[in-house]
């Protein structure tokens, strides 16, 4: 299955009153669309995402999967918050958040909940006390990983980047300048391609043509729909696609979503 991501809200960095935008966002996204997977933020109470997550559910009939995360440490500390135990913090907070979220069921039914998992231990995590993970920044190898990790059952909705350009000039320049954010901010990302055997190198000079290529499909439509499927044959239940324009601006490419829409 595979589900057009059409914005990232993850990427956004928020304070509370943005935030509480983002869901009438995710409202207006849900009326014209017909699945979307969104990311839920680790900054705000867990009654107030239940609540808010639940209202969603309910105007969208059911169709609404939140996703929750612990971020970054940058992103963190930036917030004045603390990052020394985020493992410990999500173990913390998923029963909180669950028994917010069964104390007033929706009338729709149970909201799949997903937390970002990249690491063995979150991944354990999201393999036994939620529905499942929504990774992001990985190549099929991972999502292999993490299903041999979690087993069967559970959700592995992996975020792919893409861009539909067969010139691997102008699709490498947009793509490093995409990456270099997460590559040079948020080390869990770094760590977790290490932990797949990519090496130093492979992070230096705006990274190597075989990283580039590997984190963010680019090329015809078919080349792009053949890196969606290797990551469903590698474990994956979901493929959310984030398309990164041309022009570098932080909007979807709407062309692309087309191109690449599941009805095609």
């Amino acid at each position: 299955m595979v589900v057009v991501l059409t914005f990232v809200c993850f990427r956004l960095r928020v304070n509370l009153t943005i935030a509480s935008l983002l869901y009438l966002t995710v409202v207006v996204l849900l009326s014209v669309t017909d699945a979307l997977v969104t990311m839920g933020l680790m900054a705000r109470d867990a009654v107030a995402i239940a609540s808010a997550a639940r209202t969603v559910a309910e105007i969208s009939g059911g169709r609404f999967v939140l996703g929750i995360g612990v971020s970054h440490r940058p992103i963190v500390r930036d917030r004045g918050h603390s990052y020394d135990k985020p493992y410990s913090y999500m173990a913390d907070y998923l029963p909180r958040l669950k028994q917010a979220l069964n104390k007033a069921p929706s009338s729709t039914g149970p909201i799949p909940l997903l937390i970002a998992a990249l690491h063995p231990r979150m991944l354990s995590l999201a393999a036994t006390e939620t529905d499942g993970t929504h990774p992001y920044f990985v190549p099929p190898e991972h999502t292999a990983k993490a299903r041999a990790q979690m087993g069967a059952k559970p959700w592995n909705c992996v975020e792919q980047a893409v861009i539909l350009e067969s010139d691997p000039v102008k699709a490498r320049t947009v793509v490093r300048n995409h990456m270099s954010f997460y590559v040079g901010n948020l080390p869990n990302y770094r760590n977790n391609l290490k932990s797949l055997g990519w090496q130093d190198a492979d992070f230096a000079d705006g990274c190597s043509d075989r990283l580039v290529d590997a984190i963010v499909a680019w090329g015809s439509e078919a080349q792009i729909r053949g890196r969606l499927a290797a990551h469903l044959k590698a474990g994956a239940t979901h493929v959310c696609i984030q398309t990164l324009r041309l022009d570098g601006k932080p909007l979807p490419d709407l062309h692309a979503i087309e191109v690449l829409a599941p009805h095609k």
